[in-house]
């Protein structure tokens, strides 16, 4: 598979408006993955896009659906803690289809299989999932070196792809 930045220029090679819905609890160790990468894009952004909007879904992202859908974007990444049983801060990039039995996504309520095909059936995007394998999501627990390294990784991926985007004229 190619680098993370490689496969989301690729993605968003036609992109019109990219939302990116981050999803997790800061109160459960690296199952504040997503929240952690949309803190790092926020700061390596720097200026604003309106082609890009962040969405902290944290642990109840169903309540942002409308919000999404009336910035209407053609793509949606989400950011989320999924174990995919692999090492700790590895990062996984899913489509809707790939989702199955092996994937578990940790503490909100509704699974990310759930609002990434609502997003593609009732706004006809992309959705798009970048998930960070955690190591503990324990109530109280920090989020561990691993993924807040992996946050910061997928971040500068995130916005070296958002800063490649055709111009719109």
């Amino acid at each position: 598979m190619p680098t993370l930045e490689k496969y989301l220029k690729n993605r968003f090679a036609n992109a019109k408006k990219i939302a990116l819905l981050a999803i997790g609890s800061e109160l459960r160790g690296d199952d504040a993955a997503g929240l952690l990468v949309a803190d790092n894009v926020k700061k390596l952004l720097k200026t604003s896009n309106r082609r890009f909007k962040i969405f902290n879904g944290a642990t109840a992202p169903e309540n942002l659906t409308g919000d999404i859908k009336r910035f209407n974007p053609s793509h949606i990444l989400l950011l989320d803690s999924v174990d995919f049983k692999d090492k700790p801060g590895s990062i996984i990039v899913l489509n809707p289809r790939d989702i199955g039995d092996g994937v578990s996504f940790s503490t909100h309520k509704m699974p990310a299989k759930i609002l990434m095909r609502y997003f593609y059936e009732s706004i006809d995007c992309d959705p798009i999932l970048i998930g960070i394998q955690p190591l503990s999501i324990n109530f109280g627990a920090k989020p561990s070196g691993a993924v807040v390294s992996s946050a910061k990784e997928a971040a500068a991926a995130i916005v070296k792809s958002l800063k490649a985007l055709p111009k719109q004229g």
